[in-house]
């Protein structure tokens, strides 16, 4: 008798349990609540291919000390300029090339001193890192506060033109310009454009394109700075609109609510400080009034409230941005044009 053929199909892959189980599900967390967070880094190709090597890995990670979150971001208004006091001066200087006043000099002088006392007043050891718009009232005023700062307290400078002023257009005409900030108030601040110029919406782009920037900073801990493990502060020394912006990108506000907020004055500064847990709190350093002052309105105050206390990955799923707001029919979804520039 024969012996039967060995058959041709291969026995059935044994699959791993490991491999068989149902996939992970994801979580995903807001990127504006993990600054200074580590992030996940995959395993090299050689650990996975040699086992061993995954406990000195291990062990190499855990030395890694993570990046401290910056204790503040202080959002800086650049001090009074020459066109300020005088808009003619936009019609023979360049926006750019706009220069403090000697008043501005003094409230430069002013805002370094009173930015040192509140960054020594909790810590011996803290530096500062500032980013600066590149135009020249903005420049002029970092040099007037640093005035202020030890060579080792400055941890680093950065020039940063997406901070720069909201575009206008060229060589302004005074009289069409007075014209356009009227339609401007009819069409609506966020969304009007100037001729040959920038809306508020977009300087949301490019502030969106610096707050990676600034991200990215942080989780590297300032690379090539002079580092610390103490508090490090940081200072955004621009101009009005663009900080605005800057904090509507941040804590997510409606185009409503920007339009609701007033400038800062020439000088002034929002201080954004870390809370109980870990999250940039406005109402950490400033009052309720103070924030009223500028605009917020109670929804905003009451959002600053928990950023105090929460942790980072959290939802704060009563403010009008995350919850049910939109689709309540009382609810006025459209702000009418406000009147402050």
């Amino acid at each position: 008798m024969m012996a039967a053929a060995p058959s041709s199909k291969c026995p059935p892959a044994v699959v791993p349990a490991a491999l068989s189980s149902p996939p992970r599900r994801l979580r995903c967390r807001c990127c504006e609540d993990t600054l200074g967070v580590p992030r996940r880094r995959a395993s090299p190709p050689q650990l996975r291919a040699f086992p061993e090597l995954q406990l000195l890995h291990q062990h190499q990670q855990q030395a890694e000390e993570p990046p401290l979150r910056p204790r503040r971001i202080v959002l800086l208004r650049h001090g009074e300029s020459e066109g300020n006091v005088d808009e003619a001066a936009y019609t023979r200087v360049p926006d750019p090339q706009i220069g403090l006043t000697a008043k501005g000099w003094r409230d430069a002088d002013d805002c370094g001193r009173r930015l040192r006392d509140l960054f020594s007043s909790d810590s011996d050891d803290w530096k500062v890192y500032f980013y600066v718009s590149p135009y020249r009232r903005t420049l002029e005023t970092l040099r007037g506060m640093g005035r202020a700062f030890e060579t080792n307290r400055i941890a680093g400078v950065r020039e940063e033109p997406r901070l720069r002023e909201q575009d206008f257009g060229n060589f302004q005409d005074r009289e069409q310009m007075r014209l356009e900030k009227q339609i401007r108030r009819r069409y609506g601040r966020f969304f009007y454009r100037f001729p040959n110029g920038e809306s508020a919406a977009d300087v949301y782009d490019r502030i969106t394109g610096f707050r990676e920037t600034l991200r990215g900073d942080i989780d590297t801990g300032f690379r090539g700075t002079r580092r610390t493990r103490g508090d490090m502060n940081i200072v955004l020394v621009s101009h009005g609109l663009t900080l605005r912006v800057f904090l509507m990108r941040w804590y997510k506000w409606t185009v409503r609510q920007f339009e609701g907020l007033r400038n800062l004055a020439n000088g002034g500064a929002l201080v954004m400080q870390l809370g109980q847990g870990g999250r940039y709190s406005l109402l950490v350093h400033h009052t309720a009034d103070e924030l009223r002052d500028f605009g917020f309105t109670d929804d905003m105050l009451q959002d600053q409230m928990w950023e105090k206390t929460a942790e980072p990955g959290d939802v704060n799923y009563a403010f009008m941005t995350n919850g049910q707001e939109f689709f309540d029919p009382f609810t006025s979804l459209h702000h009418p044009s406000s009147e402050l520039s």
